[in-house]
């Protein structure tokens, strides 16, 4: 009996689990070069004294989709999309280098360019700053970026800096607790000269809202079964009892 009400038991928190990794990817339905979290079920062996003999659920996040989001063209010139693979290096609130494919792009009062999460945008030798006043700024396919100092005559444009593109292969990233990727095996990615972007549109998520609603009905449905196996295991308890007490 406690075999079966415990597989129930850990089914069931499983699933809440599971409904919070499904939840977060709807969330963030709207979020720029978001990749939707993968979720899988198996069941696990415990381990201890007199344990070897129970199995429980758990549930687990193998890795995240990185299919491509859809290009959404802005007309803005300080937004850009990564041209199939590839990622646009940031800096992490410690300092470390990530990595994130959202790429509406900012800078502040002192010319730092920033990431729609006001992440530094790194360069090829640290993070970008942009020599203001700027009246015009401009990024070309290969990441360069050239501006135009306020007041000056059109035909004046400087190039100042350059994006730092990676593409080390998604199967060796994992996403952080702050959202960004980084590499699985740690260090800096070398940056890829064949990593393309365009300019004046950005990413969108990769999150199917309409499959994300049908996994967390069935996510719910899951767990509800539990809940109603925890129920049936007391009443089968409750009868065992009053068997044993004939």
């Amino acid at each position: 009996m406690d075999k079966f009400l415990y597989i129930a038991m850990s089914g069931a928190k499983q699933g809440m689990n599971a409904l919070a990794v499904s939840a977060n990817n709807l969330a963030n339905a709207n979020t720029d070069g978001f990749k939707a979290d993968m979720v899988q079920a198996r069941s696990m062996q415990a381990f201890g004294e007199g344990l070897p003999t129970r199995v429980f659920a758990m549930m687990e996040s193998p890795g995240s989709n990185f299919n491509g989001g859809p290009i959404q063209t802005t007309g803005r010139d300080l937004d850009i999309a990564v041209k199939g693979d590839g990622w646009v290096a940031v800096q992490a609130a410690d300092g470390s280098e990530a990595y994130t494919r959202a790429g509406s792009l900012k800078f502040d009062s002192t010319g730092l360019l920033l990431n729609s999460s006001n992440r530094p945008v790194m360069g090829n030798s640290g993070p970008i700053v942009l020599p203001i006043p700027i009246e015009k700024v401009e990024i070309s396919a290969n990441g360069i970026i050239s501006v135009r100092p306020q007041g000056a005559t059109a035909e004046v444009v400087e190039e100042v800096a350059r994006i730092k593109l990676v593409n080390p292969g998604n199967e060796n990233m994992m996403r952080g607790e702050d959202g960004l990727f980084r590499l699985i095996a740690g260090g800096d990615a070398p940056k890829d000269p064949g990593v393309e972007v365009v300019s004046g549109a950005v990413e969108g998520s990769n999150v199917n809202s309409v499959q994300e609603m049908v996994a967390m009905i069935d996510i719910q449905r899951r767990y509800e079964m539990q809940v109603k196996m925890m129920k049936n295991a007391e009443e089968i308890d409750k009868a065992s009892a009053s068997l044993m007490r004939i």
